[in-house]
């Protein structure tokens, strides 16, 4: 069972401007970073385009961490695999005393079946609650794992000059596990991914949509949201359509459930407080256009940054689904929440401040955003509990072509920018050199 969430709203103060001491302090990009984004670049791109090429879905990455942990192997590294299924991990040691720090990428596709001609768009296939889906790297998740890759080989590089050790964290199943399975970051600790290792800051990246290439997002304190998943199941009683007074139809009881539905955010919750949603993903009931079936059943997902509001709209959804059922005779089977989710993903101030200047080394001053709260979630957000953590975001939509329009992480269209594989790279080991050479304290 998880722990309550820290969700940590009083750091919102603090999330909005960061401070003009860690802004005016920007350093030039290290020069052994730019030598070492040029050396590897074409690496991380074919690294990247081969696990976009072939997507595993989330606790079913075997043939992705056997290829990473093969790369690693041949970097002179000695990989530990079948972490929470088939996460892998390494330590890069370096010659020279110093911190212990965490370095972290997903390695889990998504059942979306891919809509873009590129020459290595994914053709695979796999089963998903039940049915045959295509499966895409929708999120970005193989730029991830490359991007990881290639700091990798960067670090072994230079590792007899290199202070501290560093933690290579290839994580399976950063979207969830299938239904009753465990997985992900929280398994990952729970299977002791800190145990011998305890770093004293992790960081991790995402590529994102709504940003360009060219420009990286962070912001301090909260910056993702958690997440639920919850479950309905409408049940009423067969018929043929031709007589629906001859059943209880849980169609139309189910629609009328998904209306109200509506209004717990749009009504019922103060969202001039935190912002909070409520959204439906999936849709399932009946087989044939004559017959009223005995259920439907609907999926869906919970956004909150505020645990009052949270058990508040858990509350008023299973509130809503009982008496609209009621209203019309039919019952509801209410799985709310459907697990625990993930806690809000919370960036330590300290730790945000101090490494801005890092970022801003790699694209400029100007170019490094602070973006708003983001309702989108990450499991990110338990190492984060564990340890004073950082997570940013790498633009990943091309030069003219407008964020806000472009299609966005899970689209069956989602167009990375392969610009955004360099970014990401000579970020992440900026971020990590800089720590290393100046750890707290």
């Amino acid at each position: 069972m998880r722990h309550a969430r820290p969700l940590a709203v009083s750091l919102l103060a603090l999330a909005c401007a960061l401070p003009a001491a860690a802004q005016d302090a920007a350093p030039t990009q290290r020069p052994e970073v730019v030598a070492a984004g040029k050396a590897v670049q074409q690496q991380v791109i074919d690294w990247r385009r081969h696990f976009h090429q072939h997507p595993e879905l989330s606790n079913r990455e075997e043939q992705t961490a056997k290829r990473v942990a093969e790369e690693l192997r041949k970097l002179g590294l000695q990989p530990r695999t079948g972490i929470a299924h088939h996460g892998v991990t390494a330590v890069i040691k370096g010659g020279k005393p110093g911190p212990r720090i965490a370095l972290r990428a997903d390695m889990d596709a998504l059942p979306v079946t891919e809509r873009n001609s590129l020459p290595f768009a994914s053709k695979a296939t796999s089963t998903y609650r039940g049915e045959t889906v295509g499966v895409m790297h929708a999120c970005g998740h193989d730029a991830h794992t490359g991007i990881l890759l290639g700091v990798a080989k960067a670090l072994v590089g230079m590792k007899d000059t290199l202070p501290g050790e560093v933690l290579l964290v290839f994580q399976p199943a950063e979207e969830g596990a299938p239904a009753g399975e465990e997985g992900g970051a929280e398994l990952m600790l729970k299977e002791g991914v800190f145990k011998d290792f305890k770093p004293e800051a992790v960081f991790g990246l995402h590529v994102f949509s709504s940003i360009p290439a060219g420009q990286i997002g962070v912001r301090q304190g909260p910056l993702m949201a958690a997440s639920d998943s919850f479950t309905l199941k409408v049940v009423g009683r067969q018929t043929h359509g031709s007589r629906p007074w001859g059943g209880v139809d849980p169609i139309v009881a189910m629609a009328d459930v998904i209306g109200t539905t509506q209004t717990i955010v749009s009504r019922r919750t103060d969202i001039s407080k935190l912002p909070a949603v409520v959204s439906f993903g999936a849709i399932k009931g009946g087989i044939r256009y004559n017959i009223i079936p005995d259920y439907v059943e609907v999926v869906g997902t919970i956004r909150t940054f505020d645990e009052g509001m949270r058990q508040k709209i858990f509350a008023d959804l299973k509130n809503v689904a009982t008496h609209v059922s009621a209203a019309h005779g039919a019952k509801v089977e209410a799985s709310v929440p459907d697990n625990d989710g993930n806690p809000v993903t919370v960036n330590n101030p300290e730790l945000t401040a101090r490494m801005l200047p890092s970022l801003q080394a790699v694209v400029g001053a100007d170019n490094v955003i602070t973006p708003g709260l983001q309702m989108g979630a990450e499991d990110f957000s338990f190492y984060a509990r564990e340890v004073p953590s950082m997570f940013f975001f790498v633009g990943s939509t091309a030069k003219g072509v407008d964020p806000v329009t472009a299609p966005s992480n899970h689209s069956p269209e989602f167009m990375l920018d392969e610009s955004s594989l360099d970014i990401g790279l000579r970020a992440l080991l900026q971020v990590t050199l800089d720590y290393l050479d100046k750890p707290k304290g």
